[in-house]
């Protein structure tokens, strides 16, 4: 592991993200990389490319993302980054808080995960529903669900 090219590689990601700079941003995956989160569960290869592409060109205009400067943690880095922006199916504003996981392999990144308190986020994005049902399995799957058929959309469309 070298972990100043990790640290930069990481740092590259998300200053592509903040920038909406789907090339940088995608400039920093391996071919091969295998994404996670509660959102959209495990996604490789194209599936998380076009998962990026996707929540940037359909997203809010209004996205504000920021990290922090990761550090190298059990052979992984580590960052804690935030989303700040309106969820389109409800209009409601969402404050994300995730903290990132990565695994980099000859200047890219491998594996990535992104944690995050998928119930905090739904009282957010969801307001009652999310509130009173976010933790259950149901609105958990259910948010799966609508996450993974929005993706085999946009993929249809491109």
């Amino acid at each position: 592991m070298d972990t100043l090219s990790d640290i930069a590689v990481a740092d590259k990601f998300y200053e592509s993200f903040a920038r909406r700079d789907i090339d940088g941003m995608l400039s920093c995956y391996h071919d091969d990389v295998t994404f996670e989160d509660p959102a959209f569960g495990k996604l490789t290869g194209s599936k998380a490319h076009n998962m990026w592409r996707m929540l940037l060109q359909q997203g809010d205009a209004g996205l504000k993302i920021t990290h922090t400067t990761p550090i190298v943690k059990n052979d992984k880095v580590v960052t804690n980054w935030e989303a700040h922006y309106k969820f389109s199916k409800t209009g409601r504003q969402v404050h994300n808080i995730i903290t990132a996981n990565m695994i980099i392999k000859d200047g890219k990144i491998i594996d990535h995960k992104d944690a995050f308190d998928i119930w905090r986020w739904s009282r957010m994005a969801l307001g009652t529903t999310g509130l009173l049902l976010g933790f259950t399995p149901l609105v958990k799957n259910k948010i799966r669900s609508q996450a993974l058929k929005a993706l085999k959309k946009f993929e249809s469309q491109q």
